[in-house]
């Protein structure tokens, strides 16, 4: 594999480490020392000098994963300097930017210059890199995960080099570095597709649980991006269809989306779990009254306004990509297990799509894909309840989303991915010594 457009670097800002913990709370680090790199060039450099120290290196985001994929006891690349927008490019429908640049950030540029992302995440506190590293993605019949928007990327390899990588340049490595989990190295820079601004239509309306799965193949055909919410202990469901629209803009008003995104999907659901942590037998009532509280609404609006909504209620998380065809049945046995078990479970279970794309390790590689994610309240006992969730999605050639919590190794992965292999080759070419690995790696990966 031939590489190319090697250059070099100078100095970094390093500080003392802190320890670093991840925004759930559930993962904690005490890496060896930080930097804070503002340029490709110092990024570079840092990673020489944790070389020649003889550290391994891995890159923080915002800490929105769940499981260890940032943590080391080496160095630490911190994102906060390593941000902005390099370069708008509106002939060729590309933005090119920094990987530490927060997804908000991107968005609202992006508006600025009257631009979008086709498809995105439900929030947008992560970076560019931290979300597309660990497969970050919506939900949607045609549009991808973002990180299947990248057209280009920056790469500072293990011997800090900087490698420039597109479908014609470095091939190899950017077919596998679009989402790289941060084994390969660490991403710089980062290009994306972009295309004029357009508005959506977002259509929200309570659905019982059996209308959606009998009906869950024709509404995901006929909505561009159609996504549902299973409330545990209920039949019921609340479903999102967003679709393309001429318009006009209509977005929520201010007091109606005040009280549906914060103070019911926030304010009011935070205490809600807060009540249920303590007294878990109350979570199936308190689930019956939460179905109940969310009414229909339609607004129009931008992109990043219509598919991301503030998140701040804190939990741990699971998700799961099947094979399109087997996620009513999978939803199933879920709300089966459910009803027989001691679980008290007060988060619903999020179900989305993907359509297949060309990713080595894309959760959607290969296959038209639907996402099943569940959830626990921060400090609520979990294991029993996704140990047995897993159950269920492994049996359905479930892929675990690698930014959440799952217990799947490198045997397991391999069979699950018909071009981990090819993943793999480029790892061993980029990183033999394995500069950039962690417990969490040798264990998805191999060492």
């Amino acid at each position: 594999m031939a590489v190319s457009n090697a250059v070099g670097g100078s100095g970094g800002r390093g500080t003392n480490a802190a320890p670093w913990r991840n925004w759930a709370g559930n993962v904690a680090a005490r890496p060896a020392r930080s930097v804070t790199p503002a340029s490709t060039e110092e990024l570079a450099a840092a990673v020489r000098a944790a070389a020649a120290d003889g550290l391994t290196v891995k890159a923080a985001g915002t800490g929105h994963s769940f499981t260890p994929a940032a943590a080391t006891g080496g160095l630490l690349i911190r994102p906060e300097r390593l941000t902005g927008v390099r370069a708008v490019d509106r002939a060729a429908g590309t933005v090119t930017v920094a990987a530490g640049t927060p997804l908000k950030h991107l968005n609202h540029t992006l508006a600025a210059h009257g631009l979008s992302l086709t498809n995105m995440g439900d929030i947008m506190e992560q970076t560019v890199s931290g979300a597309t590293a660990t497969g970050t993605h919506g939900t949607g019949r045609d549009s991808a995960s973002i990180a299947a928007q990248i057209t280009a990327l920056e790469l500072v390899t293990a011997d800090g080099s900087v490698l420039t990588c597109s479908a014609g340049e470095n091939p190899e490595v950017f077919a596998a570095a679009r989402l790289g989990l941060g084994a390969l190295g660490v991403v710089s820079e980062l290009t994306f597709a972009v295309e004029p601004e357009f508005l959506l239509t977002a259509r929200e309306e309570p659905m019982a649980f059996d209308e959606v799965t009998d009906r869950f193949d024709e509404l995901v055909a006929e909505n561009e991006h159609f996504e549902f919410y299973w409330f545990p202990h209920t039949g019921s469901c609340n479903t999102k269809r967003n679709n393309r629209s001429q318009g006009p803009a209509a977005p929520p008003g201010r007091v109606s989306g005040w009280v549906e995104d914060e103070l019911l999907s926030n304010g009011v659901f935070q205490l809600a779990c807060t009540v249920g942590r303590a007294v878990p037998a109350a979570i199936p009532g308190i689930a019956k009254v939460s179905s109940r509280a969310l009414s229909a609404r339609t607004y129009t609006d931008i992109p990043y306004k219509v598919f991301t909504s503030p998140r701040r209620v804190r939990f741990v998380e699971m998700e799961y990509a099947l094979p399109r065809a087997a996620a009513v049945a999978a939803l199933g046995e879920l709300k089966a297990l459910v009803e027989r078990s001691d679980f008290k479970v007060s988060f619903p279970v999020e179900v989305r799509t993907a359509p297949a794309d060309d990713l080595p390790l894309s959760t959607a590689s290969g296959r038209d894909t639907a996402y099943l994610a569940v959830h626990m309240y921060r400090g609520t006992p979990y294991e029993a309840y996704f140990a047995a969730v897993e159950r269920i999605m492994t049996a359905h050639d479930g892929r675990p989303h690698w930014g959440k919590l799952h217990t799947r190794d490198a045997a397991y992965l391999a069979d699950a991915y018909p071009r981990f292999g090819e993943f793999t080759a480029v790892r061993d070419q980029l990183d033999p010594d394995r500069r950039f690995a962690n417990a969490y790696l040798r264990r998805v990966l191999g060492d």
